[in-house]
This record gives C-alpha cells, structure tokens and sequence, in this order.
C-alpha cells in the first residue's frame, strides 16, 4: 500500500480484494502466503476475499491470522501468527483450564477485537467478559517461541 500511516486494517481489506480479484482470473494460483506467516489455499481465499469490507467482526481477518495449539508442561496454548504485523505483537495464551476449542475461540476473538480496534491493550490490562473471567495481558518475550514479543494471557491453572 502506498501512503503513511494507512491503518494496516483498511490495507489488509483492499490487499484481500485485490488478492481475490487476481485469483480469480488466475487459475494456476495454488495459494497465498500473507505477510510471510500465513499460508492459505487460493480456493479459500477467493471465498473469503469477497467478504473483505463487511462490518467487524465478519471480514476474514483468518486469511491474515494463524492460530497455532501448541502444549507445554502438561497445559495447552495456542499462538498467533500474523497479528503482529497488526499490531506489533502476537497473542499467547496459556490454559489449565480451558478446552482446546474454547482457547482457539477466546484467541480468535481477541485476535479480531485487536485487529478492529488496533493495540488498545496496555500491559497489566485484563480481558473477559465478567469478573469471574477476568485474565490479566503481560507484554512479554515468548519462553516457547525464542523470545517473540506476544500479549501473554493465562489463566489461573487448575
């Protein structure tokens, strides 16, 4: 995108369309590796690319965002990939209490919140719907991933 200071929100949504838009009359395109971390069938991005400028939380910000399990000492966590380049960090969170698709769900929407709203989040801030849920953000350097600078969110292990 040419220009300063274009919200990587509104260039990710044009870059999607025009992505699509030359899928579609490319046929031998097999796929899309987005920001050189996420690898996408083209098949799948032309779908979702036509999904580029409707209202949060319905755009395919998965196109732009990988969301890795992983487990580590007995407890499950999942990663992001790609959040960075919206805004300066990825997102890991670490559960003893969660199941694996309600941490892929609490990331993916953090992950779109953040895309949405930029890096709102301060060091220290806590997210969740009610008091119970309440899980404090770090700005931390990952232990498990050599030192990627993430927001890091764990819940109280059980």
């Amino acid at each position: 995108m040419l220009g300063q200071g274009q919200r990587p929100l509104i260039a990710a949504r044009i870059t999607t369309a025009v992505i699509g838009a030359l899928i579609a009359t490319m046929q031998e395109c097999s796929g899309v590796v987005w920001a050189g971390q996420v690898a996408r069938p083209a098949k799948l991005w032309l779908e979702m690319s036509s999904r580029s400028f409707v209202p949060f939380p319905d755009y395919p910000f998965t196109l732009w965002v990988d969301i890795l399990p992983f487990q580590s000492d007995g407890k499950i966590g999942a990663i992001t990939m790609g959040l960075s380049a919206f805004v300066g960090r990825e997102i890991q969170f670490d559960t003893g209490k969660l199941t694996l698709p309600a941490l892929i769900d609490k990331v993916n929407g953090l992950s779109a919140y953040l895309i949405e709203h930029g890096n709102v989040i301060k060091d220290g801030d806590t997210i969740g719907k009610d008091e119970r849920e309440r899980i404090e953000v770090r700005y931390k350097n990952s232990e498990v991933f050599g030192g990627l600078p993430v927001f890091s969110c764990v819940d109280d292990f059980a």
